[in-house]
């Protein structure tokens, strides 16, 4: 496998940072995880404006412009002979001083990672995802704007460790006030009746890519949605329920906290919705070759 790092392909084996980059350090830097489909980059232009905002909030000056760093991806997944796969890109603040100041930090890294990825096996998207509300609080968005992707992802890796101490594979995030943000690694959708309902990012919720292209589908099909605050009780009242993420794109869950979703069953208009990202998602993008 080959890997970008700061302009040359690299076998996986010699991708090496510096063990004084502010990135393994401190989490300081972003990412962005992006999805190849029959060669087609998904939204690379969307998530490459969601990377440039979040390094503008952290004070990250990116010494590379935009359309660099698409390059940059197609060059990877061409070098890794890929036609459907996983991107992870990665920016981190660079080689520093031991102290916390990103002033002492002037060279950016930037690394690309393109290989194959399933997060959750087949069998869930057909039988849906039994899943848990975690004790563990979603950082507070006056705290950490929920819109930054960054590197310091321990406060959703403690909430999946919680969902796999119980058993599951994904687990719900409350905030402070205790309503609804989202998943460790994906956004939530519920249906009440005729309505939709997702989480604010004022809830503490990423402003997710394939949640942005879920709500598009909902309007060109018709199902009217809302941005709610939600709490538990709204959950467990579903009539359906599915979470949206790159990497898990839709995915139905019938169950949380062992409250049964609707009947039970992934819902019609969750499939309904899964197909037509299906058909978008080969030629929504950039394509590699």
């Amino acid at each position: 496998m080959k890997i970008y790092m700061n302009g040359d392909l690299v076998d996986a084996a010699d991708a090496k940072v510096s063990v004084f980059d502010h990135g393994l350090l401190y989490g300081d830097g972003i990412f962005e995880g992006i999805r190849l489909y029959k060669c087609c980059v998904y939204k690379l232009e969307e998530h490459l404006d969601r990377l440039e905002k979040s390094a503008k909030a952290i004070l990250l000056k990116l010494p590379w412009s935009l359309e660099e760093i698409a390059e940059a991806v197609c060059q990877t997944c061409r070098a890794n002979e890929l036609v459907d796969g996983y991107i992870r890109l990665v920016v981190t603040r660079g080689v520093g001083t031991l102290g916390l100041s990103h002033l002492s930090c002037n060279d950016p890294q930037l690394i690309i990672i393109a290989d194959k990825i399933t997060l959750y096996p087949e069998e869930f998207y057909t039988n849906g995802l039994k899943i848990i509300t975690s004790p563990t609080r979603r950082i507070n968005p006056a705290a950490l704007a929920p819109m930054v992707k960054s590197l310091n992802y321990l406060n959703n890796i403690l909430a999946k460790a919680d969902a796999n101490q119980a058993g599951c594979l994904e687990a719900i995030m409350l905030n402070d006030q205790g309503y609804v943000a989202e998943c460790t690694g994906d956004n939530i959708f519920i249906r009440h009746k005729d309505t939709w309902f997702t989480p604010p990012t004022s809830a503490g919720a990423l402003r997710g890519i394939t949640r942005g292209a879920v709500l598009d589908l909902m309007d060109e099909l018709g199902y009217k949605w809302v941005e709610s605050n939600l709490t538990r009780y709204d959950i467990w009242t579903a009539d359906e329920m599915f979470l949206t993420g790159t990497a898990a794109e839709v995915i139905p869950v019938v169950d949380v906290d062992t409250r049964v979703i609707g009947d039970g069953k992934p819902g019609e208009q969750t499939h309904r919705l899964l197909e037509a990202f299906h058909q978008q998602v080969s030629t929504d993008g950039r394509m590699i070759r």
